[in-house]
């Protein structure tokens, strides 16, 4: 098995974006060649947003806080999405905050915790819902749709333990709950198939923003 990384940290250069109702974005995400720290924001729409320091997001009320503190999605997955596009796609342009190689980040089960470098600790919590902003920004038709039929999604974080990050760190998995549920299975029960997301409420150690964001979403 090769050597998990992390090929590039990627903070937000804000931009004005035309999707309806943004404004200013921060998905447009840059890499950076300096350590950043990580540490959890907080509540989503009250707290610092952002778990790497440096980062900004802007749509308070649909991202960031302390269940999408981390972003993370994998160079395999878009070499994969440029096959299909036929274009290139650099690191970032999904608004990433860690861009990983080695690393299958969608076969990551829900709750398990990564070491990355010295200190930082993270933990999966769910996939990434893509949106209006998230279309604008690649400039593909029914980007959106089309998204959310692929199993996908990269994988959001949550801080166990703070630290800093950079490129080149390793990635080692520490911890992996034994329900088996993946990032992009439960993405796609999510997405497609409601009946599936119901049966994970039986999940003893599913993360519990995740479970209350389920019982929303099914209105139980």
């Amino acid at each position: 098995m090769s050597r998990a990384t992390v090929l590039q940290v990627n903070l937000a250069v804000p931009e004005k974006s035309d999707a309806k109702n943004v404004g200013i974005t921060g998905i447009n995400k840059q890499p950076v060649d300096h350590p950043v720290p990580v540490r959890a924001p907080g509540p989503k729409r009250t707290g610092l947003h952002s778990g790497l320091v440096g980062d900004q997001i802007f749509d308070i009320d649909n991202h960031g806080g302390d269940d999408q503190a981390v972003y993370a999605y994998a160079r395999e997955d878009y070499d994969w999405w440029e096959q299909q596009l036929g274009r290139s796609l650099p690191g970032g342009i999904f608004g990433e905050n860690l861009t990983t190689e080695g690393l299958d980040v969608n076969g990551a089960v829900l709750g398990e915790t990564w070491a990355i470098g010295d200190e930082l600790v993270l933990q999966t919590t769910f996939g990434r819902i893509p949106c209006a902003t998230f279309q604008w920004k690649m400039g593909e038709p029914r980007w959106v749709k089309r998204f959310a039929a692929e199993r996908r999604p990269g994988a959001y974080l949550r801080v166990v333990r703070p630290g800093d990050v950079r490129a080149g760190d390793e990635v080692r998995i520490l911890n992996r709950p034994a329900h088996g549920v993946t990032i992009g299975d439960s993405y796609h029960a999510w997405m497609h198939d409601s009946g599936r997301l119901r049966e994970y409420l039986e999940l003893d150690d599913l993360p519990e923003g995740l479970r209350a964001d389920i019982r929303r979403k099914l209105k139980l």
